[in-house]
């Protein structure tokens, strides 16, 4: 197993600078992460440092509560597509979902793949805000969508990836999602046991602290 194709080398912390960006993606070549994970504003720069390797640029949309319009997620979709972003996570509409408006919830979903394409696109559930019965009806939605992961977390709310929150979403798509457990792995220990309950992709900020056995310390 090739751990460091499961990460997706994250800083999305609102006081990142330029200067961090780029550390990221020097890391993320040298480790062949999966891909970085960045806000918006930073994905032409990214896609400028790894257009020569492996590391997908993975751009957040809707980030972090999912409540913008969806015209406005297919704008922000579109734009960073334009930059080279080469995967989404785009952040469901909590608030309409927690108001059972299932038929909105979906419709921002399909706009959404539909603007990406064939680029990849992970929806983030918050599962730290949904019962186990409400992550069951996310994740049925966006399989109704035709997305190509559900994820855990943005790691900006009250809490991250759980082992039972991502053995649930697994057993709830199987095989034909794939699930993506972020917020709060620290450790190789941890990714290796989201790996277990089903994960197929880790979003962390300590990507290098996994693969050098080490703890990382610092927030998200």
């Amino acid at each position: 197993m090739k751990l460091n194709k499961y990460i997706d080398h994250t800083l999305l912390k609102p006081d990142a600078t330029i200067a961090d960006i780029k550390q990221l993606c020097l890391e993320a070549k040298e480790y062949d992460f999966a891909s970085v994970f960045i806000n918006p504003t930073y994905v032409s720069l990214a896609h400028q440092l790894l257009q020569n390797s492996d590391v997908n640029v993975c751009v957040v949309v809707g980030f972090p509560l999912g409540a913008n319009t969806t015209k406005t997620k297919v704008a922000e979709i579109t734009n960073a597509l334009e930059d080279g972003a080469n995967e989404i996570d785009m952040v469901m509409n909590i608030s309409q979902f927690k108001s059972d408006k299932y038929d909105l919830v979906v419709a921002d979903m399909l706009a959404c793949k539909k603007a990406a394409g064939t680029v990849i696109v992970k929806v983030i559930l918050e599962t730290c805000l949904l019962t186990a019965a409400e992550i069951i009806k996310a994740c049925q939605l966006a399989e109704q969508a035709g997305l190509d992961f559900v994820k855990t977390s943005t790691g900006f709310s009250k809490a991250g990836a759980t082992i039972a929150n991502v053995k649930l979403m697994k057993a709830t798509v199987g095989e034909r999602l794939q699930v993506k457990a972020a917020g709060g792995v620290r450790n190789k220990a941890d990714a290796l046991a989201m790996i277990t309950a089903g994960a197929t992709r880790i979003g962390t900020s300590g990507g290098v602290a996994i693969m050098d056995g080490q703890e990382h310390s610092k927030s998200y």
